[in-house]
């Protein structure tokens, strides 16, 4: 009987620690629907990316040949299996359930979206910012070169590639990289290939055959760049966060909620897209779209996303 209660609470703080990594894999999951957020800034602000990318680069053949020598359950314990599965079945799950309500959303909310999410990456800035322990010339450097470099990216007119199974594989294979990246949003560089519609449609469909391309390519992806992630973290970590922090920073451009339209095109659908935009005041905005501009719904938004990640903050304080 005096052992119950050791039991009983052991397993109440896993089951605890498992819904932590679930809920975080569900905001993870929710960044990464969105151009402009990274599920990767996420898991780095709720505490979990250091675990992400070790158990990330524990698959490797050593670990296949801890599952040939030692059984399945001593290679789940070696690839941190409960955390990963856990993990991924939040963002999986996340995406299922929100990819149709961001769609929609979108298409109906525009300003306000954009303003939400405009204020979580400031948000995000900040975060990354007090992250540098001290800022040297590299660092500025490294700044500057994100910021411009994630502009000159915003300025780059969307291709449109077609859609079969091997362009959606190599697709999934590019985009996780930038997902599992603090600061560098996954969607925003599917937006530029021309695929952030397709897959978001192919999730809204349940097109198993595209799903199951871009799964396959995502696990290419996070085999071959988690470790050399790891290697740039461990050497150069300070650089690294500062070109992704500058990299956050540009991308502000492309999330900025008031645009005007120059260019429009017609994509394979026959959906007339928006193709060249400039970002412009809410006041120019409500004269040139004859529009509201929803400012001051707009202003909390923006500030309900900084304030969410205050919130993310807090969660890391609970160690997984």
């Amino acid at each position: 009987m005096s052992h119950q209660p050791k039991l009983f609470t052991a397993k109440k703080t896993r089951k605890r620690e498992l819904m932590g990594i679930f809920i975080r894999g569900l905001a993870m999951g929710v960044a990464d629907l969105v151009p402009g957020v990274s599920g990767g800034t996420i898991a780095f602000i709720t505490g979990i990316y250091g675990r992400l990318l070790n158990a990330l680069k524990s698959l490797t053949p050593i670990a296949l040949g801890i599952l040939i020598k030692q059984g399945p359950a001593a290679f789940w314990r070696a690839i941190d299996g409960k955390f990963l599965l856990t993990l991924f079945m939040g963002i999986i799950c996340s995406i299922i359930i929100f990819a149709k309500v961001v769609s929609i959303s979108l298409e109906r909310y525009p300003i306000l979206v954009w303003s939400f999410f405009f204020g979580l990456v400031v948000a995000s800035v900040i975060y990354l910012v007090r992250q540098i322990p001290k800022w040297q010339v590299k660092e500025l450097a490294a700044l500057i070169a994100g910021t411009v470099g994630a502009i000159v990216i915003t300025f780059v007119r969307p291709v449109e590639l077609p859609s079969e199974w091997w362009m959606v594989l190599i697709a999934g294979s590019i985009a996780i990289c930038a997902m599992i990246l603090p600061g560098i949003s996954g969607s925003f560089i599917l937006l530029l290939m021309g695929m952030y519609k397709v897959l978001i449609q192919a999730v809204e469909e349940l097109d198993i055959a595209l799903l199951f391309s871009f799964a396959a390519g995502c696990l290419l992806g996070l085999l071959a760049f988690s470790h050399l992630l790891s290697a740039l973290l461990k050497h150069y970590e300070s650089i690294v966060f500062a070109t992704l922090t500058g990299f956050l920073i540009g991308s502000l451009n492309l999330l900025w909620p008031w645009k005007q339209v120059l260019e429009t095109t017609v994509n394979r659908h026959g959906e007339l897209i928006p193709l060249v935009q400039v970002n412009i005041t809410p006041f120019q905005y409500v004269e040139v779209t004859a529009q509201p501009a929803f400012l001051g719904m707009a202003m909390v938004c923006l500030l309900s996303g900084l304030v969410l990640i205050l919130l993310l903050e807090k969660i890391a304080n609970t160690k997984v």
